[in-house]
Order: structure tokens, then C-alpha cells, then sequence
């Protein structure tokens, strides 16, 4: 295990030293993190039984405080008026994708309940700028589509969570005929925590300013007291019977809007200490997930996971973004670019208990699988695809929808402060 450590250690060292270069290229983080795991995984330094426990461990942790970070980042009103776009793709796509994976999943799942298909297109529904990294920070993409793609993704596993809690609690309580609660048990997952994380959030934000105007606290010890927070409102709507991680989203969503930008450490935070709790986890993944999930790799899950990623985000975006000033090339160039990333992955992990082991097994794969391609994919198209469409777009008639909008982080506060 030592060994292992030591050379995790290195391989993260390495990457630190040609991330600038390797992020011009096919080679995103995730996709090396996920390789390294699993070239780790055919060896024996790493024990694989100590490396499913870490990685519920870590998933756990790295969604709680992404979710908060990520919806602490989320100014409400700007974004309502002045990022139609993201909104449309959130509002009216992210729903679409959902229905139209579930369509397209039911008939490869034809032995399984329709909510199976259901949950299995929920699953696939959110998607990951870190997988797209490349992209969103490709200065040959327009501003606005950049942005864009960076809000969806950070905003779309806190509004697809509730979904797939909800979906994965009405699965495992229906296949057990002697329960009747089952949408008391959702009821109470989807209201108790969102108000219990909306309460938390807005006094933990009222709380900080105080602080932070009577210079009563550091930025470094803010940090910590709202990774804290994140933490609390985690805990305290489970105490409940409410949901965690969507008591812990809304909660950042409410602190952020309370704060208003005047806590830089968010945005320090999500550019370090989340970075690496992201490689952690997409290197766990690696090492204790995808051999598993590859061998169970079959023509139904591949179909179901190709046909996500080239028809259902395709069609779902193009149809929410209709109405608007968004060029066809540039809808096309959303659908392709929404990567399965850490959301997809963590989200299935969170759920495999809930359900009956065969169909948990069988999602949690799904998903597995779905990442590893995604990171392909994405990958491999992300630079030439990205230049292409920025040289294609910048001399078409559709660069007037160019135009710039504010930058959403952490500036987005500033017309407000």
C-alpha cells in the first residue's frame, strides 16, 4: 500500500509539472487519473476491498463540499437575466434529457421496470466541465459559449440529484411489496432538506459577513468554517429524514447569495484543494471500479451510453435552445460537449445500497463505463473539435450572438456589491 502511495504521490507531482501542456492536448486529468487507477488496479499494490471503502469515503466527501462550492458560486439573478443559454439548457434540456434517455433505455432494459430506465437516463443527465477542460478554457471558443458550458456543468448534478435520489428510492421501495411509504420517504428526502440547507446556508452567510466586517475572522480560517458549514447542513438534514447532498447544494446556493462574492476563499478553494479531490476520486474509480465495470461492458449498456452521448444530449440541448439566438452550429457544439464525468460516477455510488443488488450492480456499471468513454471521447475531439467550431462560428453569420456577457465568478457579484 505504501508503495502505491508513494507512487500516486509521484504521478500527481508529474502531472502538476505538465498540466499547462498536457491541457492543449487529448490527455485531461481525469482520463489520466481514471488510466493510473486503473493500471494500479492490475497490480497489488493497492488492496481493491481498502480501495472501495476509500472511495465511498472520498466520493462522499468531495460531492458534499463540491455541491456547496459549486451552488455558493451561483449568483440567481444574474444568471436569470443574463445567461439565457445555461438556463434554457438547465431548465428545459436537463428534463428533456432525462425523458428522452428514458425512452431510449426502456427497450434495452426491457426486464427491468420502466423507473430502472428512468434512473438510468438520470444517471447519464449530468455533465462535467472537468472532462471538458479543454474546451471551456479554449480561448478559439467564443466567450459566451465557454461560459456557458461552464455553468451547465456546474449547475446540472445539484438539479439532477434530487431526481435521482427520488428515482432510486421509488425503485428499491417498489420492488418490496410490503412497503407502503415510499412517497412519504421521497417527500420527506426532497422538502426536509432543501429547507433545512436553505436555513443553514443563510445564517451561516449572515454570520460570516458579520464576522468578516468586524475583521473578527482570516480568509484562510473562512475557509474552513464553510467547508464546515457545507458539512453541517449535510448532517443536519439527515438528523431529519431530508437528504444530504441536496440540503448541502442548497445550502452553498443560499450562502453564496448572501455573501455575494465577498469570500474569495470559494473560488481559491474549488481551484485547488477541489481539484484535488476530484483527481482522487476519478483515481479510485479507476483503480477499484472500472475493471469490474469494463468486463461487464455489454452490447445494451454500450448502446445505452452511445446513444446518450450522440442523440439524447444532442436532440435534449437542441430543443431547449430553440427560440433563441443560438446558431445550429453552435447547438450542435453544446450537444456534443456535455462529458459523463464525477457526477455520473458518484451519484450511481450513492445509490447501489437503495436497490436491489443486481439492478445496483448493473447502474453502478453503466455509469463506470459511461465515464471512461465520455473521457474518450471528449478527449480525443475536445482541441481540433473546439478550434474547429471557433474558426466556423467567428466568420459566420452567427457571431453576432458572440456578444460578451460579465464574467459569472467571482466578478458575477460585482453589480450587486
Amino acid at each position: 500500500m505504501t508503495t502505491g502511495l508513494l507512487m500516486l504521490a509521484m504521478f500527481t507531482v508529474c502531472y502538476t509539472l505538465l498540466a499547462k501542456t498536457l491541457s492543449n492536448g487529448i490527455l485531461t486529468a481525469p482520463i489520466l487519473f481514471v488510466g493510473f487507477g486503473y493500471a494500479m488496479a492490475q497490480t497489488d499494490l493497492f488492496p481493491l476491498v481498502e480501495a472501495e471503502r476509500l472511495l465511498h469515503v472520498v466520493a462522499e466527501i468531495a460531492l458534499i463540499i463540491l455541491l456547496f462550492l459549486d451552488a455558493a458560486q451561483i449568483n440567481l439573478k444574474t444568471l436569470r437575466e443574463r445567461h439565457q443559454w445555461p438556463v434554457r439548457m438547465l431548465t428545459i434540456g436537463l428534463p428533456l434529457a432525462v425523458v428522452i434517455g428514458t425512452a431510449v433505455a426502456a427497450p434495452l432494459l426491457a426486464s427491468e421496470p420502466l423507473i430502472v430506465a428512468a434512473l438510468a437516463a438520470a444517471l447519464l443527465a449530468p455533465t462535467d466541465a472537468a472532462l471538458g477542460q479543454a474546451v471551456v478554457t479554449n480561448e478559439a471558443v467564443p466567450e459566451r459559449v465557454r461560459r456557458a458550458l461552464t455553468l451547465e456543468s456546474g449547475l446540472n448534478d445539484g438539479l439532477a440529484l434530487p431526481v435521482i435520489l427520488l428515482f432510486a428510492s421509488l425503485a428499491g421501495e417498489m420492488m418490496q411489496p410490503a412497503a407502503t411509504d415510499w412517497l412519504v420517504f421521497g417527500a420527506k428526502q426532497l422538502v426536509f432538506g432543501p429547507l433545512v440547507g436553505g436555513l443553514i446556508g443563510a445564517v451561516g452567510g449572515v454570520l460570516f459577513l458579520t464576522a468578516k466586517r468586524r475583521k473578527m475572522t482570516t480568509a484562510t480560517i473562512e475557509g474552513i468554517g464553510a467547508i464546515a458549514l457545507a458539512g453541517g447542513a449535510y448532517l443536519a438534514a439527515d438528523m431529519v429524514g431530508g437528504n444530504g447532498f441536496i440540503s448541502a447544494f442548497v445550502a452553498g446556493l443560499f450562502f453564496g447569495n448572501v455573501i455575494k462574492g465577498q469570500c474569495a476563499f470559494i473560488y481559491e478553494f474549488t481551484e485547488n484543494e477541489g481539484q484535488m479531490l476530484s483527481w482522487g476520486a476519478f483515481f479510485l474509480i479507476g483503480l477499484a471500479l472500472v475493471p469490474d465495470a469494463v468486463v461487464h461492458l455489454d452490447g445494451a449498456t454500450l448502446a445505452i451510453i452511445l446513444s446518450s452521448l450522440l442523440v439524447v444530449r444532442p436532440l435534449a440541448v437542441w430543443l431547449s435552445l430553440t427560440g433563441t439566438d443560438a446558431a445550429p452550429l453552435t447547438k450542435l457544439f453544446f450537444g456534443w460537449f456535455g462529458p459523463r464525468g464525477l457526477a455520473t460516477a458518484l451519484f450511481a455510488l450513492l445509490i447501489v445500497d437503495q436497490l436491489d443488488h443486481e439492478i445496483g450492480e448493473q447502474l453502478l456499471n453503466l455509469a463506470v463505463n459511461a465515464v471512461w468513454i465520455s473521457a474518450v471521447l471528449h478527449g480525443i475531439t475536445a482541441v481540433p473539435f473546439a478550434k474547429w467550431y471557433g474558426a466556423r462560428i467567428s466568420a459566420s453569420e452567427g457571431a453576432a450572438e458572440m456578444k460578451a456577457v460579465p464574467p459569472m465568478r467571482p466578478e458575477m457579484f460585482v453589480d450587486e456589491i
